[in-house]
């Protein structure tokens, strides 16, 4: 580590006006774009890309890294006030952070979710700045068998995410393993279960998103318009209170831990990450049951392994030329643009570059800090207003953002019926957080076991030789069963308080 280096590329971007002007622009565009669904930070970045072509590279990095980190916590903000989480990597946000919203605590809401994408997002920027090299070497050995027992780890937090039955998550986990198998198979080109052009590739992820989120709460909401009533966000604090950051950090280190270390995993995830980090939180809990009730340690596990991602999917971009995930493959378009191959030569022809890309991306996440803390008042006043006007706007949002994914009404069409599915669901309690892990693990596992049983002649027993495959296999089990204990642990206590 050349630390006279690192301390003046630090200078060189924190004393550059048009470096901070880009990153804090970044930053805003980022928050606005990740808040209204349908519309990612990566759509963000490919959108501006163009427009940093006649910049220096520093600048221009700093605009997209402002982006990215900026759009990872906007995300946050429609998840928890309107029960749809503007980036995929939000999800598992929507389970604590909107009850939360609903009990008037919006503004609460708000500033846990803030801080922990900030404290996340600077535990993954950190790491990167350390650890780059020997995460990235780790991240190499990932072979289809490890990316399969990823995945089923994965699925494992399943029951973590059931809410009060097992049995209807399991069956939500089901219906959505059944949807991930809609479309061209992967691996053989055939055409399953329907040839409408729509979705050959598949369900389209963003458009089932907003419809099993946002417009199943608006067709419930238009169901119970004429006794809704306004529910009033009190906004004391831009951040929380001491208590909550007590409550909070042991979660938030954790969540950004394993979204730094799942980011650097090429191919994984924010979603998957926020998914994991909150499953294992509440298996940690001594509280489980209160878990989708509105509790900070929910939405801190989420978003500090959401944004922990931002700086873990950057290691492989840097160390290896691999994009870690969507973001940072828009930007490596960027680099080669400017002319920069990133890859392991970067650490020895630009590592001037290659530092103040590290210094870049921990302004970002204060940038974001800063750019967020002064907006939570505002956002906190969208859950107090009045329902009839608010559920025409989240309805035209969300077509909006389904349609503009791929320019055309299937999507949109494609979202009310998820819409419905979703209302229908939810109308009997069956969860619909399991649908979405589903959705976004099983065509992650089917593929790579797949090609693993191809590559090892059908010997499936071989992942057992695997070191990283055993590991992720015994985790998966001990998740299982952990959840399961405290499922019934949940149950005891819920029927002994009856």
């Amino acid at each position: 580590m050349n630390w006279s280096l690192l301390f003046g590329s630090y200078g060189n971007v924190v004393l550059n006006p048009q470096v901070m002007g880009m990153i804090f622009l970044g930053a805003v565009g980022g928050v606005l774009i990740g808040s209204i669904p349908g519309l990612t930070a990566t759509m963000g970045i490919a959108l501006l890309i163009p427009f940093t072509y006649g910049m220096d590279l520093i600048p221009s990095i700093g605009l997209l890294l402002g982006i990215f980190c900026g759009g990872m916590y906007g995300g946050s903000i429609s998840a928890i006030l309107i029960h749809t989480p503007g980036t995929p990597a939000a999800a598992a946000t929507v389970m604590d952070g909107y009850p939360m919203g609903q009990k008037g605590e919006a503004g609460r809401a708000l500033s846990i979710a803030l801080y922990s994408s900030f404290v996340g997002g600077m535990i993954g920027a950190v790491l990167m700045t350390f650890l780059s090299p020997l995460i990235s070497k780790m991240a190499l050995k990932f072979g289809p068998g490890e990316f399969f027992t990823l995945a089923v780890f994965g699925l494992s937090v399943i029951i973590s995410i059931s809410g009060k039955s097992i049995v209807k998550g399991l069956i939500s986990a089901f219906f959505g393993l059944l949807l991930a198998t809609v479309g061209m198979d992967k691996v053989c080109a055939y055409l399953r279960f329907t040839r409408a052009p729509g979705l050959y590739d598949g369900m389209p992820f963003i458009p089932t998103l907003i419809g099993l989120f946002a417009l199943s709460e608006v067709f419930a909401g238009v169901e119970k318009i004429t006794v809704a009533e306004k529910i009033k966000a009190t906004i004391t604090r831009v951040l929380p209170t001491m208590a909550d950051v007590k409550t909070i950090m042991v979660p938030i280190l954790r969540g950004g831990l394993i979204g730094t270390f799942i980011g650097a995993i090429p191919g994984a995830g924010g979603d998957i990450a926020a998914f994991v980090s909150y499953g294992e939180t509440k298996r940690a809990s001594k509280h489980p049951e209160y878990f989708g009730t509105g509790v900070p340690e929910g939405i801190a596990a989420a978003e500090s392994a959401n944004n922990g991602c931002s700086g873990g999917a950057m290691i492989p971009l840097l160390s290896l030329g691999v994009p870690g995930d969507s973001n940072t493959a828009v930007m490596l378009g960027a680099f080669i643009m400017k002319g920069i191959q990133p890859g392991p030569m970067m650490y020895v022809e630009h590592l001037d570059l290659v530092y103040s890309i590290f210094a870049a991306m921990i302004t970002a996440n204060i940038a974001m800090l800063i750019v967020g803390g002064c907006g939570v008042k505002l956002f906190a006043k969208v859950i107090s207003i009045d329902k009839k006007k608010l559920l025409p706007v989240i309805l035209v949002l969300s077509l909006v953002g389904a349609y503009s994914i791929n320019g055309n009404l299937f999507d949109a069409g494609l979202a009310i019926v998820m819409g419905l599915v979703g209302y229908l669901l939810q109308k009997y309690e069956f969860p619909l957080s399991p649908i979405l892990l589903a959705l976004i693990l099983g065509p992650m596992s089917e593929s790579n076991l797949r090609r693993f049983m191809q590559i090892h002649d059908s010997k499936f027993w071989l992942l057992f030789t695997r070191p990283i495959c055993v590991v992720l296999i015994i985790l998966a089990v001990a998740s299982l069963v952990s959840s399961v204990l405290n499922q019934k642990k949940i149950e005891k206590r819920t029927a002994g308080e009856n």
